[in-house]
């Protein structure tokens, strides 16, 4: 997940994926190194964070997940089943 130290959204992105069991998200911070800023923009074509990869699917943003969950698409995703 690209974040920042200080974003509302990356926080509850983070809390919906630890309620779906997983441990530990890797987070690319890009308040701390902005050339993973641009790495960012290039995968995703958005500047806004978070933006959440599962394995190499990109969900998109905070809405975006949450979206996925309420679609009852999240937990297949999570557990392997894209």
């Amino acid at each position: 997940m690209y974040a920042t130290g200080v974003c509302p959204y990356c926080v509850r992105a983070e809390a919906l994926l630890k309620r779906k069991g997983i441990d530990s998200v890797e987070k690319i911070r890009i308040d701390l190194d902005p050339e993973r800023r641009d790495e960012m923009m290039q995968l995703t074509g958005r500047r806004t964070v978070p933006q959440i990869f599962i394995g190499d699917y990109h969900v998109g943003g905070c809405d975006d997940l949450y979206a996925l969950d309420r679609e009852g698409k999240l937990d297949p995703l999570l557990q392997g089943g894209a």
